[in-house]
This record gives structure tokens, C-alpha cells and sequence, in this order.
């Protein structure tokens, strides 16, 4: 069934408003779906837009790493940002794509950044003349941590999509489940953080996912609060937004995701394929689940263990994410299965929204990721894992180009409210991630934007200091964001994970609060 609701425009749709028509007509979903009655914009108009600039990059920019995200961002710093093309450089260990770089008239250099050499190759690239550089970090196997610091030291902006690690870490066997946690390496962030406050900015984890979500989530709560009735003012600050969050009533977020697109020709045994990059994903998927861990909870999994210092707002499962299967809820598909892919929003959103009474925790929402990736990634991990976890020879990220159709529906999915459950999200297709911008699938785009919106924040905010996507100015982020979206939509659902079980066999669930973790993960 479905239920038009009033509604208030979001920053989002209002950015993407500019460039196209409003999407006002209701659309089905799935059963049990209630439509928010927010139908944001088109991004993009039939004419060629006029894309705004900004803001101006005195100094050089370094992009590190030049992947499936590397490549779709490039395009999008030349379009909205004024700077000197004779002072960027892209450094990656590959050169294949070379020449998209170099026909741009910017530098390409082959090289690994290492531990050992960072500094050497890195300083005098981002010193080069005069202004302030800008570092754009999208690699795998480098340290964010060590990369900020050096950036900061420098007095060069700084963003990443991740606390990525040195070479090694995540498959090393001398290293404990703890340690190879995104808890572990979201600590050493903190506590650089902490030792050393303010200053240059570097943004921490500034993606789709973990980012975006960050955004998204603070609209969803705003939603949700005026839709049920509940007398607000917009929070400014982080214990306004946990408190808002607790007064809600929302026991938990899952980051709801659902890939459809889908090759042209079949996948071939051998081969691992995905919409955005192979080794972030199995680098993730192979850490332990990881989830945060809410106050509603009364039961804990066999496998789950808890951390003695830090935060304390997650909990991770001695398990792979990647073969941690959950229920959650997207609106197109409806109820789903996901993976239990360890995310730093996972742990930063609950983290963000503790409530405490003095050093006591009275208030946390559950977080967690729940990934469906598209169908060929599915089977590339059936593949993986049936043979004993080894990853296939040959690993490829499938563009624009070899992609037939399908969408990717990102969102946020705050449940255990008043109104149950609300999904907040982008719909966006591969059809107009093609028109919007160049080298993107509709999975590339989503990430690619929000390092943009990432990039602008730390331009228009220079001494913020070392800050995740929830200490941003989530309406500003979304309007620069916004265009590349698609649709950005609200879902009321009726669904909870104790729906559809067909009561065949004994079931260790809790029938008595159906947002119970114990009801969600798969046993």
C-alpha cells in the first residue's frame, strides 16, 4: 500500500531542482511499502547543464590511487573546481589508464606509495609553488593515517574514503581479529584526532559509504521528527542530534543497499566481478562483521566479542563480513537479504549519536551495513568462499560501458520508530549516471560525488581539523552532492524482519521486539 505524506523539501532536492524537472509522480514499491511523499528532482536537465564552480584550489592537487573511483572523480574536480592544470598529478602503481590522465594535460606518475618512500614522493608534489594542496587519497594498501598526518603537517587539505592500512594488513596472519577491525583503525584516527586538535583540515572516510550515509541519516531523523509530530528545533551540535535521535525513538540504522545493474554478457568462472573496486571490496569483506552495537540489545551473538578501549559503540562477530548475511529492507526489492560488511559509519553514526549521562551510556542506536551487491559480485563470493575463501586469478570492475541496466539504491533505513521503518536514499540508475558524468556506473558516482561535496566542505572550512563526514554540514554537502543522485526519495515501510519467515522449522528469534538484532542476522 502506499501513503502520500507532507513533506519538506530537502537540501538535496533542492540542488538537483535546478538542473531538471521534479519528479512528483508516485511510483509502486514494494508491499508494505508507504511512500514519504518526497519526490526530489531529476539531476540532470535534458539540455547540457551549467555546472557551478566551487571554489578555488590555490595550491597543487595529488589524487593517490587512479581506480574506478579515481577515474570518475578526476572529471568531476575539473568541472567544479578552478585550479592550475600544470600543478595536478595522479599517482598509481598501474598506468592503464595513462592516458585519460595525460590527455587532460595533467602529470601521471607510476609509482606505489609506500611506507617506506611517502614522504619523499609526497612532499615535494604538494609543496610545488605556492597556495594551499589539496590531497585526494582513493588507493588501497596506504595509510590514511600516516598520509593525513604528513598533509597536515604540510598544511595541505586532505580527504580519503577510508582508514586504509599499509600493504598487507588486512590478510595478515600474526594479527588478531581486534586489530584487523575498521574499529581498530577508526581509534588510531581518534586518537590522532585527539593529541592533536584543530588545524589543517583532513576528512576522514568521505564516500557514498562510509560519508553520504552520514548525511543522510541526519535528513531521514529530521523526517521522521516532523512527520510524527515531534515539537524540534534543528540540532547544531553532536548531543543535539544524539538527544534528537533518542527522542525519536529510533533503535537502529542500517545502511540499506541494493545494486541491480547488470552486465551485458554472463561472468566467467575465474573471475571476480564488481561495480567499483575489487580489492576494497574483498578487503572488507574478508575483516570481521563488525556492527554498532545499540542499548535496546538483549541478546548477543556466540561469535560476537566486544572491545576493551576506544568508544566502545561496536561490537564485531568472528566471522568474515562478507559471508554474514542480515535482513534488512530496500524499497524497490522490498525485504532482502544483505551483507554484514564492516563500514566505519557503522561505528561512527552509533558512535555520533551516544547519549550519556555523565560517563554513562543511556542512549545508542544499532548501525549496520547491509550490502546487496549486484547479482555477478554475489556469485563471484559464492564462488570465492565455496572454494575455501581463494580469491579468483583475475579480478575486474565492470564499467559503464559493459553494463546493460540496473540501479544502485542507497540508503538509510532508521527503523523501531513510531512509524516503524524509513528508507532515505539515492535511486540513482546506470542510465543517468551515464549522462551526468564521465568512466562512472551508478555504484562510481555515488562515491565520486560525495568526495567532491567532501572536497568543497574542507575548502570552505580550511581549519576544521581532523573531522568524519557526521561532523559535516550535512544540508551543504548534499546540495553540491545532489545533481549526481538521481532520484533522492523517503519510504515508510510496514516491513520488520519478522515478516515473511515461513515458520517450517524452530527459529531462535524474539517475537516480542522485532528490531532485535537476534531477529536480524541471519544464524
Amino acid at each position: 500500500m502506499s501513503e502520500e505524506t507532507s513533506a519538506t523539501t530537502t537540501a538535496a532536492t533542492k540542488s538537483a531542482g535546478k538542473n531538471g524537472p521534479k519528479r512528483t509522480a508516485a511510483r509502486k514499491t514494494a508491499a508494505g511499502a508507504k511512500r514519504a511523499g518526497r519526490a526530489p528532482a531529476k539531476a540532470a536537465a535534458a539540455a547540457e547543464p551549467s555546472w557551478p564552480v566551487h571554489g578555488r584550489i590555490s595550491g597543487p592537487i595529488v589524487m593517490i590511487g587512479f581506480g574506478s573511483i579515481g577515474r570518475g572523480t578526476l572529471p568531476l574536480i575539473e568541472r567544479h573546481f578552478d585550479f592550475d592544470r600544470s600543478r595536478v598529478t595522479v599517482i598509481d602503481p598501474v598506468d592503464a589508464d595513462r592516458a585519460l590522465v595525460e590527455d587532460r594535460g595533467f602529470r601521471f606518475e607510476k609509482q606505489a606509495i609506500t611506507r617506506s618512500n611517502y614522504r619523499e614522493v609526497l612532499t615535494p608534489l604538494l609543496t610545488e609553488g605556492s597556495g594551499q594542496g589539496f590531497c585526494v587519497n582513493l588507493s588501497v594498501d596506504t595509510s590514511s593515517l600516516d598520509l593525513m598526518k604528513l598533509c597536515r603537517k604540510l598544511g595541505v587539505l586532505y580527504i580519503d574514503t577510508v582508514v586504509e592500512p599499509w600493504l598487507g594488513f588486512y590478510f595478515a596472519q600474526d594479527v588478531g581479529a581486534a586489530d584487523r577491525t575498521n574499529y581498530s583503525l577508526r581509534e588510531t584516527v581518534r586518537k590522532e584526532r585527539k593529541k592533536n586538535p584543530g588545524g589543517t583540515t583532513a576528512v576522514s572516510c568521505c564516500g557514498a559509504n562510509p560519508g553520504m550515509v552520514s548525511w543522510l541519516v541526519k535528513k531521514a531523523l529530521v523526517d521522521v521528527a516532523t512527520d510524527t509530530g515531534l515539537a524540534f528545533e534543528e540540532p547544531t551540535g553532536r548531543k543535539g542530534w544524539a538527544k534528537l535521535m533518542r527522542k525519536v525513538g529510533v533503535k537502529g540504522v542500517h545502511i540499506a543497499e541494493r545494486d541491480t545493474q547488470r552486465a551485458k554478457k554472463p561472468k566467467p568462472m575465474g573471475v571476480f566481478w564488481n561495480t567499483w573496486s575489487v580489492e576494497g571490496f574483498l578487503s572488507e569483506g574478508f575483516q570481521p562483521a563488525e556492527l554498532g552495537w545499540g542499548t535496546h540489545e538483549t541478546w548477543l551473538p556466540k561469535t560476537a566479542r566486544k572491545h576493551k578501549k576506544g568508544c566502545k559503540a561496536a561490537i564485531y562477530l568472528e566471522q568474515a563480513g562478507a559471508n554474514t548475511r542480515v535482513r534488512t529492507w530496500c524499497p524497490t526489492p522490498g525485504a532482502q537479504f544483505g551483507y554484514l560488511v564492516t563500514h566505519n559509519e557503522a561505528i561512527s553514526i552509533a558512535d555520533y549519536f551516544t547519549v550519556k549521562d555523565d560517563k554513562e551510556v543511556v542512549y545508542r542506536p544499532t548501525c549496520h551495513y547491509a550490502y546487496h551487491p549486484c547479482n555477478d559480485a554475489v556469485l563471484s563470493l559464492h564462488e570465492l568462499f565455496g572454494a575455501a575463501g581463494r580469491v579468483q586469478p583475475e579480478l575486474h570492475v565492470l564499467s559503464e560501458a559493459e553494463i546493460q541496466d540496473g540501479s544502485d539504491e542507497l540508503g538509510v533505513l532508521l527503523y523501531g520508530h513510531a512509524k516503524n521503518a524509513y528508507w532515505y536514499g539515492s535511486q540513482l540508475s546506470i542510465e543517468e549516471a551515464r549522462r551526468l558524468a564521465p568512466y562512472q556506473n551508478a555504484t562510481g558516482l555515488q562515491v565520486s560525488s560525495a568526495v567532491l561535496a567532501g572536497m568543497v566542505w574542507a575548502l570552505e572550512n580550511p581549519e576544521a581539523g581532523i573531522v568524519e563526514a557526521d561532523d559535516m554540514d550535512y544540508r551543504r554537502c548534499l546540495e553540491v552532492q545532489g545533481p549526481y543522485l538521481g532520484p533522492v526519495r523517503g519510504y515508510y515501510t510496514d516491513w520488520t524482519p519478522l515478516d515473511g519467515r515461513p515458520g517450517l522449522f524452530p527459529e531462535d528469534i524474539d517475537e516480542s521486539d522485532p528490531w532485535q538484532f537476534r531477529n536480524i542476522l541471519e544464524h
